[in-house]
Parts: structure tokens; C-alpha cells; sequence
């Protein structure tokens, strides 16, 4: 494994994910590490056995689709050459990026509508993708400027 700062910001993502990954296979309704109970939705699905299976359902078929993502980077930690963990992370920024496409827009409505809970946990969840986006950015630089 090549130790470089695109590897250092995918461990510190890695990390990231597996909580998530945990908290939603097996505390779905946590308010820690975006855990679904953030949403006022989740409890409220409980009133409905068929809605609420259906909001179990999307929320370990997301927990499924971040468990690959995150087997995946492992292999590519632990696998590719410094050339392929710069495009593995630009990748990175594109699809960390797509959350503001169609997440952001309607996190930010449930949050005006009082459908989350802490108030503002759009702003927060926001500024951390950001923070990852240019972290991942700032990995790329670093890695091009001092390969040379």
C-alpha cells in the first residue's frame, strides 16, 4: 500500500463509512454517524408495519451499497499503483459531489420543514461532505506536486 495523502484521506473515509455502515445495519434509528434517526420519518414509519419495512428495506440497501464502496477502496488501498489512486480519487470527488444533485436539495427542504432532527443538520451534513470533497481535492495536488 502506498502511503500518500490520497491514502491517508481514504482511510480517515473509510473510517467514516464502516461507522455508518454499523450504525445502520444494526442501529438504524441512531441520531450518531447519519444514522436514519435524524429523519422524524423513521419513527413515524413505525406506525405503518408496510412503510416501515419498506424505509428497513432502503436504509440497509444503502448500508450494502457503502459496504462495497468501502470493500472496494480497500482493494484499491491496498492494490493500485499511485496513477490509479488519483483517478480512484477524483472518482471520489464526482461521486461524493453527486450528493448536492438530489440529496442536498431535499435535505435542506426536510430541514425548513421541520422534518429532521437536530434543526440545521442540512448545514452540518453539508459543510462535512465539503470538507471531504476538498479534502479528496487537496490529496489529488498533493500527490501530483510531489510525485514531481
Amino acid at each position: 500500500m502506498t502511503l500518500n495523502a490520497i491514502t491517508i484521506v481514504t482511510i480517515a473515509f473509510l473510517i467514516m463509512e464502516a461507522s455508518n455502515v454499523v450504525m445502520l445495519y444494526f442501529f438504524p434509528g441512531s441520531r450518531y454517524a447519519n444514522g436514519v434517526g435524524v429523519f422524524k420519518a423513521w419513527e413515524k414509519s413505525k406506525q405503518d408495519p408496510e412503510l416501515h419495512d419498506f424505509a428497513r428495506y432502503l436504509v440497509n440497501w444503502v448500508a450494502g451499497t457503502k459496504l462495497i464502496v468501502i470493500l472496494l477502496l480497500i482493494v484499491i488501498l491496498l492494490s493500485a499503483r499511485e496513477q490509479t489512486l488519483i483517478f480512484s480519487a477524483a472518482a471520489m470527488v464526482v461521486a461524493i459531489g453527486s450528493f448536492f444533485w438530489r440529496l442536498y436539495p431535499l435535505i435542506r427542504k426536510m430541514d425548513a420543514d421541520d422534518q429532521v432532527e437536530p434543526k440545521n443538520y442540512s448545514a452540518v451534513l453539508g459543510r462535512m461532505i465539503l470538507v471531504f470533497i476538498a479534502s479528496f481535492c487537496a490529496a489529488i495536488v498533493i500527490t501530483l506536486v510531489s510525485a514531481g
